[in-house]
């Protein structure tokens, strides 16, 4: 609900006023801003029910990524999830969100590549501006990293196994745990 006023964002970004209407067009169009005329452009935020058709969508998709890439992904895949595992317990440990942000985005970006399947990983890509709005509150949360965390290295180790029924619960339960954070700390605010 609360109002953007273009000049100061132009000010803050040092850029003229046209990028940013662009920019509130594009929002605007994803059904994040609200213009109405003679009075401004408004945050719309994420409702409940948005949160729910996100994570909809997205344990959808993504359980099909998971379900093909158990038995596509190579070992070079495996091993750079491993890394990035690594990196992600070095980083829940010095509480470093921002960093865990980046490697959950490139360790499920792993799985959709080793789907071996480029529209659904177009599919995935196409809706991921929304899942990373909601992965930003809930990984920033302090409170949440080491679970999030473990719920990464449960599903690693059922991709490891090639074993397809446990990949897919431990997707499941992170999914809907990861829907549980993001409705936490979405309609809290």
């Amino acid at each position: 609900g609360e109002r953007i006023k273009e000049n100061q964002v132009a000010d803050e970004l040092k850029v003229s006023r046209t990028p940013i209407r662009e920019a509130l067009k594009q929002l605007q169009t994803e059904g994040l801003v609200q213009t109405i005329p003679n009075r401004g452009s408004f945050a719309l935020g994420f409702t409940k029910q948005d949160i729910q058709d996100i994570y909809e969508v997205r344990a959808a998709v993504e359980m099909l990524a998971v379900e093909r890439a158990v038995s596509r992904i190579s070992d070079e895949e495996l091993g750079n999830m491993q890394e990035i595992y690594d990196m992600m317990e070095f980083y829940t440990k010095k509480r470093e969100s921002k960093k865990i942000l980046e490697l959950n985005r490139t360790f499920h970006g792993i799985i959709y590549n080793a789907s071996k399947s480029r529209f659904l990983s177009q599919v995935l890509k196409s809706y991921a501006r929304y899942v990373e709005q909601t992965r930003k509150v809930t990984v920033y949360n302090d409170e949440n990293l080491e679970q999030i965390y473990k719920e990464h290295g449960e599903i690693l180790e059922a991709l490891k196994d090639r074993d397809l029924e446990r990949a897919l619960e431990k997707t499941s339960v992170h999914l809907d745990n990861s829907k549980a954070r993001a409705e936490r700390q979405i309609i809290t605010k």
